[in-house]
């Protein structure tokens, strides 16, 4: 899907290191279309690739999406913990811990 707008998107949360996560804003505003969140949100949930790690990508407040609980519910918070990406008694990404700051 390279040359598309999701591989666009695809690429950048490739650049996502394990134990960090981005939102779906700030995927959209590093490629280029600040007001795409939901479409960034669209071509999560849409990706076959392996190779894309879609569940480091998470809602402007840490949330996690039931998108990912195809297998069981908490999927989602679960890879993540497995990184070592922190929660918040409320069930949200401790964002000002793990979110990601791309270097340039």
């Amino acid at each position: 899907m390279s040359g598309t707008v999701f591989g666009a998107f695809y690429e950048i949360v490739r650049r996502i290191p394990a134990g960090s996560v981005s939102t779906y804003g700030q995927v959209a505003r590093l490629a280029g279309m600040p007001r795409c969140a939901r479409l960034v949100g669209y071509a999560m949930a849409a990706c076959q690739d392996p190779s894309v790690p879609c569940h480091r990508v998470v809602d402007r407040f840490g949330g996690t999406k039931t998108a990912f609980d195809i297998f069981a519910p908490g999927t989602q918070r679960a890879l993540l913990e497995a990184e070592g990406v922190p929660f918040r008694p409320d069930g949200t990404v401790d964002l000002a811990r793990c979110q990601w700051q791309p270097e340039g």
